[in-house]
């Protein structure tokens, strides 16, 4: 198997999280809150990380984002990606094949 950045060759790394993705899921609140950058979080998938809807050069992203703390204030990183509303849409399409991959692996 070719070896990609970022994706390891071996399926038993696949089994592996790294550190930070094993820090404790923070519990998720239904109310939104806005950041410096004018983005609105919607929820923390754990502390560090959170989902937030943001307007840029006038399209709406759906942000998947890791998080740090300046001066006590959550600040984006550059660690994350950022879903333009279609393929948001296409991801909430799939959601349902997501989650039978998801059990066919427990």
């Amino acid at each position: 198997m070719p070896k990609r950045k970022g994706i390891p060759a071996s399926s038993d790394a696949e089994d592996e999280q790294p550190e930070e993705e094993q820090e404790e899921a923070a519990p998720s609140t239904h109310k939104t809150t806005t950041i410096s950058d004018g983005s609105r979080v919607v929820c923390e998938l754990s502390r560090n990380r959170k989902v937030a809807v943001k307007k840029f050069k006038g399209k709406v992203f759906v942000d998947v984002r890791e998080f740090w703390s300046k001066d006590g204030e959550d600040l984006p990183s550059k660690k994350g990606i950022s879903l333009p509303l279609e393929q948001w849409e296409m991801l909430r399409e799939h959601i349902e094949d997501v989650r039978e991959v998801i059990a066919s692996f427990t």
